[in-house]
């Protein structure tokens, strides 16, 4: 029997639904039941948190860039748990203009494709019945996306919540929790968005103040027994390609960027993962056939990559015989240089001509469909592959030859397509998966 599995989402942004989501993850692990967390789009941080919440690994969905198939494999890594709980992102229904393999990467196609009731997080800061209808648009927008009921946040006063369930009886929706003011959880900024897990001091304590929040203010059986599944298409037997048997992945605080269905895919294919620390000035392993740079924040640790002398000579000792990719962050470390935020280059490893700055920020976000010139490590020249892009970095020099021709979500080209020199290949666009 399929596990069943609650999609947390919201009408926007910033209405509090990671909260809840990390709040509702630790609350149900601490009563003893298995979380299996999930993520709506592409987003390395959240699922971080979610994953120290949950004590499991946390995998992405994303609709626009995954087939039916793949989504409905990835959620049955589920089974064997309790409950699913899947974090959406941006608003229910928001996503690109035009559809990819399953959708437009919207939460609402996660809901309609795996079943799974959507409990939605209100801020209900300035209104009181208006919240209600807002909600009771959400859940008769789209036939097939179930709405079980909401969770109010941000409530002023008994005043403001006897408004809000007067409102929410209305419309004939569920109230699961009401939730107070409460800055003292929210995960701090940083850089190009939250801190990563990883790098708070006091996660644990967080995590803790957001399940006694959700345990305090809301209903947890009534949560639970929400969580439900519906049908859903079957599971895709295609197994990933890895692009080697044992693959050298760099990974720390400047490496921390890879999506873990990659990496689940990669080693139930048959591949050895072997992770070393660049930050370490650790090199390659040396009995690796490829080596993989993730992206991260390398921007932060340019002076001591650069004076990783052991790193950078190892690496340039492996790219002689063997394959080195990088995405992103990992393609600028393959570069001739970076320079930092406050304007001073940094030599790189020189295995591609590529210079970038942060000197002028200038954000690239979006999803990207690449079209390979020449064979990357598991893919072949020609095959299409589906993934994003999100970095400040702007271009100075790129000149070796194109990795790809990478679009946009719209179909449109973009300047970054990457590029290749001899065995190392590199790209700003993080890998999803391959395109049907």
């Amino acid at each position: 029997m399929s596990t069943p599995g609650l999609i947390i989402a919201a009408p926007a942004s910033g209405a509090g639904k990671t909260t809840v989501a990390l709040g509702l993850a630790r609350a149900l692990r601490r009563r003893g039941l298995a979380v299996q967390p999930f993520k709506s789009g592409p987003d390395y941080i959240d699922p971080a948190f979610l994953a120290a919440a949950a004590g499991r690994e946390c995998f992405n969905l994303d609709s626009w860039a995954m087939p039916p198939g793949q989504l409905a494999a990835l959620a049955g890594l589920a089974e064997g748990a309790d409950i699913a709980l899947a974090e959406g992102s941006m608003g229910l229904f928001d996503g690109v203009a035009a559809p990819g393999a399953t959708g437009t990467g919207a939460t609402a196609d996660l809901a309609a494709l795996l079943g799974w009731p959507v409990v939605l997080v209100l801020d209900t800061s300035g209104q009181a019945q208006t919240a209600a209808a807002i909600a009771q648009g959400l859940a008769r927008f789209r036939p097939g996306v179930r709405v079980a009921g909401v969770i109010l946040n941000r409530v002023a006063s008994p005043r403001h919540e006897a408004l809000l369930r007067a409102g929410m009886a209305q419309a004939g929706l569920a109230v699961f929790g009401v939730l107070p003011r409460a800055a003292a959880v929210a995960v701090p900024e940083r850089h190009l968005g939250l801190v990563q897990a990883a790098e708070l001091p006091r996660l644990e304590a967080l995590l803790d103040e957001a399940a006694r929040l959700i345990e305090t203010h809301c209903a947890l059986d009534a949560l639970r027994a929400a969580a439900d599944v519906g049908p859903r298409p079957p599971a895709a037997a295609r197994r990933a390609t890895p692009p080697g048997q044992r693959i050298a992945l760099a990974q720390d605080a400047a490496f921390s960027f890879i999506y873990p269905h990659l990496l689940a895919g990669w080693r139930a294919a048959g591949a050895e993962i072997r992770p070393f620390s660049p930050l370490a000035d650790e090199p390659p392993p040396e009995d690796a056939d490829i080596c993989w740079l993730p992206g991260g924040y390398p921007e932060l640790h340019a002076p001591l990559l650069a004076g990783a002398s052991g790193f950078l000579a190892g690496l340039r000792r492996f790219a002689a015989t063997r394959p080195v990719h990088g995405e992103c962050g990992g393609y600028m470390v393959l570069g001739e240089a970076l320079v930092d935020a406050s304007g001073t280059r940094h030599a790189m490893a020189g295995l591609l001509g590529l210079a970038t700055s942060f000197a002028a920020r200038r954000m690239h976000l979006g999803y990207r469909m690449a079209r390979l010139a020449a064979p990357l490590p598991g893919h072949a020249a020609g095959a299409l592959l589906a993934g994003h892009e999100f970095h400040y970095a702007a271009i100075l020099a790129q000149p070796d030859a194109p990795l790809a021709e990478v679009r946009d979500a719209a179909g449109a080209l973009v300047p970054e397509t990457g590029s290749r020199r001899a065995l190392a290949s590199g790209s700003f666009f993080h890998l999803i998966s391959a395109a049907p």
